[in-house]
């Protein structure tokens, strides 16, 4: 099991630590519930190293990824980011991430720590025909996502660069702290605002010193992996694993605003045909309307106790008081306002279909 640079840090604040996508990873510090809070009312920093960097360069590179990608990557400009997803050759999604633009002909994707020898090695067959420079930093870099509404006044302390003049999905490279090259990338899984700091392993812990000490007058906490998760089911993001993985197509996980078929990429022609007949199933989200936690792999029923679908991810949400969840449901029960039923153990708990995301700022 591999480590992050910040590993003893983590123990030393009384991390909870767990395996992870193959890392040992703080789940959680202070409890879920206090740590969702904190993001939700002002600034906590999650350390999100275990994510994968490729670089991806050379005058064939925008070619690689609009062929990989099913978003228009043509569309970037040097400083943005685009959410995608890249599709495999039978209808599911090979993972999700995020591309950056470095600069005229060079790009930074970040991708899922679990699938990061598979993206490589996906990108690389695609790769044979374009020839672009491919190469995985993910050993190389850290990632400190710091979230919440006070994460911009927090970090300003400790930058010259305008951070309120960063838009949403945009990048700056720029010092921190005295440390040069971060990449400063308004970003977030969390809807509640915030940066993503990528640096080198060898510059982590002096970032995460000064972030906590420039936070310390906001409370600023560290932000283990279950609040991580709290926090995106509530905003109904998407976690690759659990709501998308090799199986599930793009246009029935509600992904179709990243699917641009102005470009020929990977399984286009078969995506296109599903678009213009309709998907089988779609995701949702749904609250309960009882007492009760849906888990993943609960099944769905209907009125009449018939399975019509699965749930894919679920939780008590700490801002909400009340389980919600995402799950897969036949295309004919899939409009807001269904009224639904989670199979839980021997109890069919009634619950709502219910428009995303649940937790508004």
């Amino acid at each position: 099991m591999k480590t992050i640079a910040l590993n003893e840090k983590h123990q030393s604040l009384g991390a909870k630590m767990v395996p992870f996508a193959g890392f040992n990873m703080p789940v959680s510090y202070a409890g879920v519930n206090i740590e969702h809070q904190v993001v939700r009312d002002s600034v906590g920093v999650f350390d999100v190293s275990h994510m994968g960097e490729f670089f991806i360069s050379g005058p064939t590179s925008e070619a690689l990824l609009q062929r990989v990608c099913s978003n228009d990557i043509g569309k970037l400009s040097i400083g943005q980011a685009q959410y995608n997803c890249m599709p495999n050759e039978t209808g599911g999604i090979v993972d999700d991430l995020i591309v950056y633009k470095m600069d005229e002909d060079s790009y930074m994707a970040v991708v899922n720590a679990s699938n990061i020898d598979k993206d490589f090695a996906h990108i690389s067959k695609y790769n044979s025909e374009f020839g672009a420079t491919l190469v995985n930093h993910s050993d190389d870099y850290a990632l400190l996502a710091v979230q919440g509404p006070k994460a911009t006044e927090v970090l300003q302390q400790l930058t010259e660069v305008d951070l309120s003049a960063i838009k949403f999905y945009h990048f700056e490279v720029g010092t921190i702290a005295g440390i040069s090259d971060i990449i400063i990338s308004a970003t977030g899984y969390t809807g509640s605002g915030g940066f993503e700091l990528y640096c080198k392993n060898k510059d982590v812990k002096a970032l995460w010193n000064a972030v906590f000490k420039a936070g310390e007058s906001y409370g600023i906490q560290p932000i283990g992996l279950a609040a991580r998760d709290t926090l995106r089911l509530e905003m109904g993001y998407c976690l690759y694993g659990n709501d998308i993985d090799d199986t599930t197509s793009p246009l029935a996980a509600g992904l179709g605003w990243i699917t641009k078929f102005t470009k020929d990429f990977v399984n286009s022609e078969s995506l296109a045909l599903e678009k213009e007949q309709g998907s089988s199933e779609k995701l949702v989200g749904f609250v309960l309307e009882e007492r009760g936690i849906p888990r993943t792999g609960y099944e769905i029923v209907d009125q009449d106790g018939t399975v019509i679908g699965r749930v894919t991810s679920g939780t008590m949400s700490p801002s909400l008081s009340k389980g919600i969840g995402l799950g897969y449901v036949s295309t004919s029960h899939s409009k807001i306002d269904t009224p639904i039923w989670i199979q839980i153990r021997k109890n069919q708990v009634a619950a709502t279909i219910t428009k995303l995301p649940f937790y508004k700022q």
